[in-house]
């Protein structure tokens, strides 16, 4: 899963079809960031079990592996939400506000960065610059970008995530 796809993903954690997704990668040249992608498209993030398995096929410690899912936060460890609002942190966007804009939502919310919704609806990530810095502060929710976010227009995202519109 990319960046800008849906959190909506159908899968869930099959070792079997994880080795499968592997072993189609393990031809391409630096095969890890595609099998990491290409295990995240199928069940919606990369489950701990997935750690040995590419290890193991890529020859690699553990460590090496876990460290490459740790340093990317594209890369999920657990399964998100059936919406994903990745909330851009980076300066253009702190010079513009969206640090108390995003206070207040985790708040409202009583969550924090990476966590979803008690109803699996929605998860909250950030993200270090989604290329809106002339609109910001700025958001992407389920792929597609959002500029000039204010409290309001935040607000009615979430909301319409929360009660389960397909394209809030």
């Amino acid at each position: 899963m990319s960046v800008g796809q849906s959190a909506a993903v159908s899968g869930r954690w099959d070792a079997a079809r994880a080795r499968e997704i592997i072993d189609a990668h393990l031809a391409l040249e630096g095969p890890m960031i595609p099998i990491l992608h290409a295990l995240q498209e199928a069940f919606g993030y990369v489950d701990e079990a997935a750690v040995p398995l590419i290890a193991q096929a890529l020859n690699l410690s553990r460590a090496e592996v876990h460290g490459v899912v740790s340093f990317y936060h594209d890369f999920r460890r657990a399964p998100a939400g059936r919406h994903a609002l990745k909330l851009c942190r980076a300066e253009a966007c702190q010079s513009v506000g969206c640090d108390a804009l995003h206070e207040k939502l985790l708040h409202r919310l009583g969550l924090d960065w990476g966590a979803t919704t008690a109803d699996g609806a929605l998860t909250i990530e950030p993200v270090y610059c989604l290329g809106l810095c002339a609109t910001g502060p700025s958001a992407m929710i389920d792929g597609r970008p959002v500029g000039r976010l204010t409290e309001t227009r935040l607000d009615k995202l979430v909301a319409s995530a929360l009660s389960g519109e397909a394209r809030p």
